[in-house]
């Protein structure tokens, strides 16, 4: 279904673009977890370029098996400003989860919203997703403000489901479903 076509760039408000990672983009995305905030909210942390790249590649098969799709949120000119996905691609229920982070020039600027947007109504208009969902710390207020925003309803807490660097957080559970 999607891996007979390359990964769509996308048009998002703002002006920005959701794009494809490319190699030149993996001094940003290193950088992007140095940063405190996207470090105290991610665990899981690339090391090095190498590791970006690894994960890079682990993004396109995520695209040719149809598991998944990772796309940069950069401005027209190239500027890479944050990081988008939909993962864990399950069409027969019609479901798929979303992550994001933006860098810290990016934040409080709609940057965020306006990618999860476009990336919801791209997945639910054109490839027939019924059911996005992402969760976020609870204490991940920023995140929180983001998934409203884009339309994804707060349904509940999820008690002590993630380990980040500081011990045990309980996760708000969000999600967006299609008008029918």
């Amino acid at each position: 279904m999607l891996a007979a076509s390359p990964q769509p760039v996308l048009s998002a408000a703002q002006g920005l673009l959701l794009r494809p990672w490319e190699p030149a983009d993996a001094p940003t995305f290193l950088s992007a977890y140095q940063d405190d905030e996207i470090r105290r909210w991610h665990t899981r942390r690339p090391l090095t370029e190498a590791d970006v790249r690894e994960w890079f590649d682990a993004y396109r098969q995520d695209w040719e098996r149809e598991k998944g799709g990772h796309w940069a949120v950069a401005r027209d000119d190239g500027e890479v400003l944050g990081r988008i996905a939909l993962r864990g691609f399950n069409f027969d229920d019609g479901i798929a989860g979303a992550a994001y982070w933006v860098l810290p020039t990016a934040r409080g600027a709609g940057v965020a919203s306006s990618a999860l947007t476009a990336l919801t109504l791209w997945a639910m208009e054109e490839v027939g997703f019924h059911r996005l969902h992402l969760d976020h710390s609870t204490r991940n207020h920023a995140s929180c403000r983001v998934a409203t925003k884009s339309g994804y309803l707060l349904e509940g807490t999820k008690r002590s489901a993630a380990v980040h660097d500081d011990g045990r957080h309980d996760m708000h559970l969000h999600a967006r479903i299609r008008d029918v």
